[in-house]
């Protein structure tokens, strides 16, 4: 068998297309001159009230990506144990950097940040467990909303399991 073409095909380019002729321009131009026939579900939604609208898309980011999910409010949660939870953390933060900041307000029995098991790299949030209830408040009322690595934190009593059965 040869390598080398017969020459009774023309070639093709790699994207597969081929020529057009005169009645295949007539095809399309006729074809465009109707109304595009709506799909089954485009009809579903017109019939429902839906049809005429469109969504308005949201503005994008100044880069181009989507905007990311809405910012919400913390829900603070009010200090019954001495567990505590640390928000909007900076993912460069470490449990030593948590213990140095907590232990200026009272002593800290365990400071943990929380991170994804595959690489190892912060969620943004750690628990600290100190001492006492009275030093949880007392570091909940001066380190929340405080600037820490570059991030205004949040600081607030940890749901407890009971909390999370309720909800």
């Amino acid at each position: 068998m040869n390598s080398y073409s017969s020459g009774r095909r023309p070639r093709r380019s790699r994207g597969g297309a081929r020529r057009r002729s005169n009645s295949d321009r007539f095809r399309r131009s006729q074809g465009a001159a109707k109304t595009q026939k709506k799909t089954f579900w485009q009809r579903v939604v017109e019939f429902f009230g839906n049809g005429g609208t469109t969504k308005k898309r949201a503005p994008t980011a100044r880069n181009g990506t989507e905007p990311s999910r809405q910012a919400r409010k913390p829900e603070v949660v009010e200090v019954t144990s001495p567990r505590l939870y640390v928000g909007n953390l900076s993912f460069d933060a470490t449990e030593s950097d948590l213990f140095e900041l907590f232990n200026v307000v009272g002593h800290v029995q365990n400071a943990e940040v929380v991170s994804y098991r595959h690489n190892q790299r912060s969620k943004g949030f750690a628990f600290v467990q100190m001492q006492t209830i009275e030093e949880a408040k007392r570091a909940v009322q001066e380190l929340h909303d405080k600037e820490f690595l570059g991030r205004r934190l949040v600081v607030s009593g940890a749901k407890s399991s009971e909390h999370q059965m309720r909800s």
